[in-house]
């Protein structure tokens, strides 16, 4: 097991490779379908994004009555809603990292490998115990957008990921796609 600690580095993102199991401490910013289309019809965020990690997530937080927030719960989303804007948000942001689920595309993997970033498949169905691992809710942003697409900035502490896609153009997606693809033509 890795660890990657706030502030993230080109550097420490370039070592991660496909396969790398991860825990993340620090910062890290959710942003689904309306905030990657807002940033990319060219809305300048809210924000500071260079050298963050955006976690594909529509978070359940409940705001409590000293105006702090909890989060229940925090599963990854599907990712590859967000491919025709990833690569974008990476060159014009200078994101180092993507949390999701079920992988993306070659749009991103270029994108990943030309700007540095690498794509983080969060565990799926492990919303409650993933949230646990939310230390804080420091700040929200594009609240207009509604909860679930807001930005929301917060702090985590050994949140658990595994490298899917790397820096240096490699994807598990892509790898497991293939041989399956071999194995369909076996069988057909």
């Amino acid at each position: 097991m890795k660890r990657l600690d706030y502030p993230f580095t080109k550097e420490q993102i370039r070592e991660l490779k496909v396969g790398d199991m991860v825990l993340i401490s620090g910062k890290m910013f959710t942003g689904r379908d309306a905030v990657h289309k807002r940033l990319h019809e060219g809305t300048k965020p809210p924000v500071d994004l260079n050298n963050q990690i955006i976690y594909h997530c529509g978070p359940v937080v409940l705001e409590n009555k000293d105006g702090t927030y909890e989060v229940k719960a925090a599963g990854p989303t599907t990712s590859i809603r967000e491919e025709p804007y990833q690569w974008e948000v990476m060159r014009d942001h200078g994101i180092l990292g993507v949390i999701g689920k079920g992988g993306m595309g070659q749009k991103t993997l270029d994108g990943c490998r030309e700007y540095g970033c690498v794509y983080f498949h969060g565990i799926g169905g492990a919303a409650q115990v993933l949230a646990e691992k939310i230390k804080s809710v420091d700040n929200v942003y594009w609240r207009d957008l509604g909860s679930p697409e807001a930005i929301w900035e917060l702090t985590v502490e050994e949140f658990p990921v595994v490298v899917t896609m790397d820096a240096h153009g490699n994807s598990l997606h892509a790898k497991v796609e293939a041989e399956s693809a071999e194995i369909l033509k076996g069988l057909v």
